[in-house]
């Protein structure tokens, strides 16, 4: 798209409403970093404040690091003593993080970037992978670094938009109503991919309807160029995009779907297979993407990438290409037989349910052992939805099952036995560390093993154990 975006400290505080308190305005301003331990020479660092930490405090270390520059808040440093200590071109700003989110929005829009972006309760991150991947050829494609999705990690993502790639896949997290529409003002996407509506953060929300109004978010300040591709499976989802002013595209199994799943296969581990009949015409896909979860999540992309230009043989073999993100659902095959699916990163209710679905409908194992974490941020749903979840897993055809986690791990362990599981085939255990030895010892060759699980109950580690034995 021709040349990168030229930062200057002048540019930079013009962007965001700033006095520069010390340094040339023609001076370029580096890479754009909020963490001195990671800062390089000539970086600009903006120094955060949150309710438990405040990076002033780190301003005389980011310059003798070699800081090219920082964005300060008024009245928090002396920019002579700075200067003297040989630090670059200082803005003064009335809030950091509000200046980081201008800064990032005047970078997307001098860019002339195309920007993509999904919200949803379950996919976002495999979402986005796919994208990128699918639009693989059709130009240069940039997207989120790493899980940097919310008020600070989406900025510092657009950033890299001053580089004027073609296209910018950005996911947009959030686990509180508002969030998204400061990301949305922040992004201004020309292309908003909304996957689904689950009871992921439950615990912050009165009903599944309010967390679909939470994510609608993603609809506003939309112009009739714009274009929404949603989930034509999800009523909420449904009911909630008729008054989207620009083009609309659906995803889905439903007949109304402009990219439809027919003749859909489960391949169990080896993934899922089906007829995707689109405006491009129809194609036999698969991915290795595993559940019908993700198979919507590659109707999405295909959606987006076809909308793109991608020729719709490209996406049939950009799909069978897709390796599932760290740690969310990648199938590893051990020694002995042994399987692993490692799903830990985070979990919900409804993922946890697809999760157990694949486990149900993979016919080759010797053995299926689930470890599940506690689901957290349900709040006071907590104990009826890890209930449910229990039953879901008693259905799933499971020879043992491991329940970790604090109270609510301990009621779905127990609603797995009401449900029909054997008490000696089921354990709850209070926490991964401990859990990690117990499950491990307990696996055969030639098991299937699911290990799911929220974040902070950091079912990584039981994952890393079995990983340690059997590889």
């Amino acid at each position: 798209m021709g040349e990168d975006l030229r930062l200057t400290l002048g540019w930079v505080a013009e962007a965001v409403g700033g006095q520069i308190l010390s340094g040339d305005p023609s001076s370029v301003v580096g890479e754009v970093v909020s963490d001195t331990r990671a800062l390089r020479e000539g970086e600009f660092f903006v120094a955060l404040k949150g309710p438990r930490y405040d990076a002033h405090h780190f301003i005389a270390d980011a310059f003798e690091r070699g800081a090219g520059g920082a964005l300060v808040e008024r009245g928090r440093i002396d920019a002579r003593q700075t200067t003297a200590r040989g630090g670059g071109g200082i803005v003064e700003v009335g809030e950091t993080t509000a200046a980081l989110q201008a800064l990032a929005h005047a970078v997307r829009m001098a860019s002339g970037t195309r920007v993509v972006a999904i919200t949803g309760s379950a996919g976002k991150t495999t979402t986005k992978e796919a994208i990128a991947e699918l639009l693989r050829g059709r130009g240069r494609v940039v997207k989120n670094k790493g899980n940097l999705n919310n008020h600070i990690g989406l900025p510092l993502s657009l950033l890299q938009l001053r580089t004027r790639p073609d296209v910018a896949v950005m996911e947009l997290g959030m686990n509180h109503a508002g969030e998204i529409s400061t990301l949305v003002a922040i992004a201004e996407p020309d292309i908003r991919v909304w996957t689904n509506v689950g009871d992921a953060h439950m615990g912050f929300f009165d009903s599944p309807d309010d967390i679909a109004d939470a994510k609608a978010e993603i609809l506003e300040d939309a112009g009739a160029d714009d274009v929404l591709v949603c989930n034509a499976d999800d009523a909420r989802v449904m009911a909630r995009v008729g008054a989207f002013p620009g083009r609309t595209l659906t995803f889905g199994t439903s007949a109304a779907s402009t990219v439809r799943a027919c003749d859909v296969t489960r391949l169990g581990i080896d993934g899922m297979s089906a007829r995707m009949v689109t405006p491009a015409g129809e194609r036999q896909i698969r991915t290795p993407l595993i559940g019908g979860g993700n198979l919507a999540n590659v109707l999405a992309a295909a959606a987006v990438a076809l909308d793109l230009g991608t020729p719709i043989d490209d996406v049939v073999s950009a799909a069978s290409r897709l390796e599932a993100a760290d740690r969310r659902g990648v199938v590893r095959h051990l020694r002995g037989g042994t399987v692993l699916i490692d799903d830990s990163y985070n979990s919900s209710p409804a993922a946890l349910a697809a999760a157990l679905d694949v486990v149900a409908n993979e016919t080759r194992a010797s053995r299926k052992v689930a470890v599940l974490g506690e689901m957290l941020e349900l709040g006071e749903h907590a104990e009826a939805l890890h209930r449910r979840s229990g039953a879901v897993a008693a259905a799933a055809g499971l020879q043992l099952l491991f329940s970790v986690g604090g109270g609510p791990a301990r009621v779905l362990a127990d609603a797995a036995v009401d449900a029909g599981m054997p008490a000696s085939a089921v354990t709850w255990i209070n926490g991964s560390e401990s859990a990690a030895p117990t499950v491990a010892s307990a696996i055969r060759p030639g098991d299937l093993v699911l290990v799911k699980g929220s974040r902070g109950i950091r079912t990584d580690i039981v994952v890393d154990r079995i990983v340690a034995e059997f590889a």
